[in-house]
């Protein structure tokens, strides 16, 4: 494979990891910090909620490692509320915010509702017109209509990744055909699992291994075709995204950081 893999999970501040996957002791405060012995990437999902402070980014960048990635997600003010129209300019905000993360940025992940339909066309274009050109940004569809020759040509025009993503919105057979066209030099993959009845973090409870091979088998073919993939998987997806996560890695011939050594290799930050 030639392109850069960096898998992860959704998120990582779940007390539910403190002994499956955390050393037992482990303080919320020291969860990032012993995530990222782990993975060397992590998509947050707190900015859906509100543009970060810079202060919690100053934190986000003194407690990981050099080339250690986060990838964010844009602001429901944005996505789900404005609909990309962004009337208040919050946009550009998060924008200019975000880049005070410097090398540590990766991809923008622009998460749309089942509810944005392909009749909203113009809304996408005006907003893909103003994304600065320096950011990485990666969309995610959930409705099947947007999933045209014309939407994959306007993103490829503008180097804007469409998210493969493993969900109930988008069929998992069509998802993995796209990753053999991809419509950026990177890609963002998303595993999420088909519902959210799964609300215990704990512990694996349901066996994703042919999901895993197939997209595997994916992610090795589209390495060729882009510089860097990002993935990231929920807990929804299996029970106990960390441990999806390490399966991925061994999958793709990298190296899974056994969670027993976690506690010992804290001291090293």
């Amino acid at each position: 494979m030639s392109a850069e893999i960096h898998i992860g999970t959704q998120g990582w501040n779940y007390d539910a990891w403190v002994g499956p996957f955390y050393p037992n002791g482990t303080r919320p405060s020291e969860f990032l910090t012993v995530y990222a012995r782990a993975f060397d990437s992590v998509e947050v999902d707190s900015t859906f909620y509100a543009s970060p402070a810079a202060t919690t980014i100053r934190s986000w960048v003194d407690r990981t490692p050099k080339r250690f990635l986060f990838s964010l997600k844009l602001p429901q003010e944005i996505t789900h509320e404005q609909r990309l129209r962004d009337v208040t300019g919050a946009s550009q905000l998060f924008f200019e915010r975000v880049r005070e993360l410097g090398d540590k940025l990766g991809p923008v992940l622009v998460q749309m509702g089942p509810d944005f339909q392909p009749g909203e066309l113009p809304a996408l274009v005006d907003f893909i017109g103003r994304v600065p050109r320096d950011l990485r940004i990666a969309i995610e569809f959930r409705h099947r209509g947007w999933i045209s020759e014309g939407v994959l040509a306007l993103l490829k025009e503008h180097n804007i990744a469409l998210v493969l993503s493993d969900g109930r919105w988008i069929p998992r057979k069509l998802m993995l055909s796209l990753a053999a066209r991809p419509t950026a030099d990177f890609a963002y993959i998303r595993w999420m699992g088909p519902n959210r009845d799964l609300v215990d973090y704990t512990r694996v409870q349901v066996d994703r291994s042919r999901e895993v091979d197939l997209w595997s088998d994916a992610i090795q073919d589209l390495s060729e075709k882009v510089s860097q993939v990002y993935g990231y998987v929920a807990n929804t997806f299996s029970g106990h995204s960390p441990a999806t996560a390490r399966d991925l890695q061994e999958r793709l011939g990298l190296t899974p950081v056994d969670p027993d050594l976690l506690g010992e290799q804290m001291s090293l930050f």
